[in-house]
């Protein structure tokens, strides 16, 4: 039974008693990651208004005092967090079903109350292969102690899991979860913390578990060169710190005081049941021990990373970038068929298949589940670079589409795709009603028309229909349908759609071109407006699956091609690294 809250103390917070601001600061520019693969660049430094592209395919943002927020269902990963400057950053997560995965700091932090904060109403958040393991000095904050690395929110209702996390130096706790006393729960596994103040495992539900972690002192002042927290002794740094109200569970796990008073404490009431592992130093309170030696073992635990740069790049966790999640395996699923799609780091690929059975994704032969695959009456769509994503099946496999450089492998067998159905698989119509009717289509794949008078392209076609109708073949899904005047009836395969959903009403006005075409090197750019944006083909620009739009933020690379974009509003922000020419024209349709 959870205990009601207990009235804020000095340590636990400030002199005044208030818990950390949940929002401050602006949001960085990009705060998810997409694929972005910078081939043959020289450089890939760029500063997109704070977030630039690494050679090991991670982004890198630098701190100034911006709040980055993770919502319901989204995912932070592959990104290093340089507060190598001073400032400070916040990772806030609000939603359900969230992911802080692949995310290094990188430098002594020197900027708010915590580093990242949890404030779930309800539901699960994955926090996995994080580093911060820099530290944090305590000049100028208003905590009594200095800046804490993680806060779990007393209103918080979630259940947690820290997975191969790298937490030292942090004046205020390492993990400062003890508020899972007013609910949920929170799961350590294979955690990593050192010369952490006040306490690194800090919890106190019977739900809150520690599996496979390390944590200890070494060193009453952790940073005498950056500034330090030193001086407190008897009542700091402890490895746990269990709150009512109990018990907290830790299995096979190391731990030892140094010079600090206990390994292990309990507080109002709280009890820990330290089932296996081992520890040096003193327990204070109500702790249980069972199969627990006095030998510990301080080394980092497997897949923990030990610096910032690995943890962004994925390294500890074999350098998969797509999110994973549990998914039937070859001996749970009774699907007799197997299909995977082995990516390749050179790009991008979209794929496309369809079978007359049932269909689910899987994790065998080392493959990943993406969130935001897409599976609907035995269709399936998906894309991968340097991961696999595999499928298990009854029924014939009747078609499969791919676009790109991955390989398709079907019951341990390589296959050729164009040997399996169409290539254009899918059809679109549109039908007159009598008025003249100009549109705009674009698929996320390929279209095609045996209308030579047509414009169009690899995804996109452009042409007007009154009377009569105008049919396209095409793979992968539907992206947009926009008219710049009337309208007309849009048949997908068959069945008529509502073309306000795909797209919007009528198409935007303006062009943005970046021209690579004359630059001596690769260029990389960033920019934001205040409306719509989506690729175009305009001045025969080409249309690049690496070139991400996130919202109205669009960043992306050109080398000897241009890159377009149809737009509307204004250019709110804009950033280039490189010698492309830029140029803007408002109501380039009508020029």
């Amino acid at each position: 039974m959870a205990r009601e809250p207990s009235v804020l103390d000095t340590e636990r917070f400030g002199g005044d008693g208030v818990e950390p601001s949940e929002t401050s600061g602006n949001r960085g520019l990009l705060d998810r990651r997409s694929y972005l693969k910078l081939a043959g660049t020289t450089t890939a430094a760029a500063a997109f208004a704070g977030v630039a592209s690494a050679d090991d395919d991670y982004d890198v943002i630098e701190a100034s005092g911006q709040t980055i927020q993770i919502g319901e269902g989204e995912t932070f990963e592959n990104t290093l967090i340089d507060v190598s400057n001073g400032n400070g950053i916040l990772l806030n997560v609000t939603g359900a079903d969230a992911t802080i995965r692949n995310v290094g700091f990188s430098g002594l932090y020197q900027g708010g109350d915590f580093a990242m904060t949890i404030n779930v109403p309800a539901g699960d958040v994955l926090v996995e292969n994080l580093y911060l393991g820099d530290g944090a000095n305590k000049s100028g904050e208003s905590f009594v102690h200095g800046p804490g690395a993680i806060f779990l929110h007393r209103d918080s209702n979630a259940d947690v899991t820290f997975r191969h996390c790298n937490v030292q130096g942090w004046p205020n706790n390492g993990f400062y979860c003890s508020n899972t006393a007013n609910g949920g729960s929170v799961r350590f596994e294979s955690c990593y913390g050192k010369n952490n103040g006040v306490a690194t495992f800090r919890c106190a539900s019977t739900d809150d578990v520690i599996v496979d972690s390390v944590a200890y002192n070494d060193d009453t002042d952790y940073s005498t060169e950056n500034g330090s927290w030193g001086g407190y002794t008897e009542q700091h740094g402890r490895p746990v710190w269990a709150w009512s109200p109990g018990p907290v569970t830790i299995e096979d796990s190391e731990f030892a005081a140094g010079p600090y008073a206990a390994a292990l404490l309990t507080h109002e009431g709280g009890t820990i049941d330290f089932r296996s592992g081992s520890y040096s130093g003193d327990t204070q309170g109500q702790v249980q021990t069972g199969e627990v030696t006095n030998d510990p073992d301080l080394s980092v635990p497997d897949g923990v990373p030990t610096s910032a740069e690995e943890a962004a790049a994925g390294a500890s966790q074999g350098s998969r970038s797509r999110p994973s999640t549990d998914g039937p395996d070859e001996e749970e699923s009774d699907l007799p068929n197997r299909i995977r799609f082995d990516g390749d780091a050179s790009g991008a690929t979209r794929y496309e298949f369809i079978v007359d059975g049932e269909v689910v994704p899987t994790t065998d032969e080392g493959a990943t589940i993406d969130d935001d695959l897409e599976i609907e009456n035995g269709t399936v769509h998906g894309s991968v670079a340097d991961w696999v994503d595999a499928f298990r099946f009854d029924g014939d496999l009747e078609s499969v589409t791919v676009d790109g450089p991955a390989t398709v492998v079907l019951n341990d067998e390589e296959i050729d795709p164009d040997e399996y159905g169409p290539e254009l698989p899918h059809v679109l119509e549109l039908k007159g009603t009598g008025e003249p009717a100009s549109y705009e289509i674009t698929v996320d794949g390929t279209i095609e028309t045996d209308d030579e008078e047509l414009r169009s392209s690899g995804s996109t076609v452009q042409d007007s229909v009154t009377d009569g109708s105008r049919t396209f073949r095409f793979s992968g899904t539907l992206a947009d349908v926009t008219f710049s005047e009337g309208e007309a009836r849009v048949f997908v395969d068959g069945e008529e759609i509502d073309p306000d959903e795909y797209g919007d009403s009528e198409l935007l006005p303006h062009a943005l071109v970046i021209d690579g075409t004359e630059a001596d090197a690769p260029s990389v750019y960033s920019f934001t407006v205040d409306g719509t944006v989506v690729k175009s083909e305009y001045r025969d620009a080409s249309i690049d699956d690496e070139d991400v739009i996130e919202g109205a933020t669009v960043r992306g690379t050109v080398s000897d091609w241009r890159d377009a974009y149809w737009f509307e509003g204004e250019i709110t922000a804009f950033q280039l690294a490189g010698d492309a020419a830029v140029d803007v024209q408002y109501n380039a349709r009508d020029q």
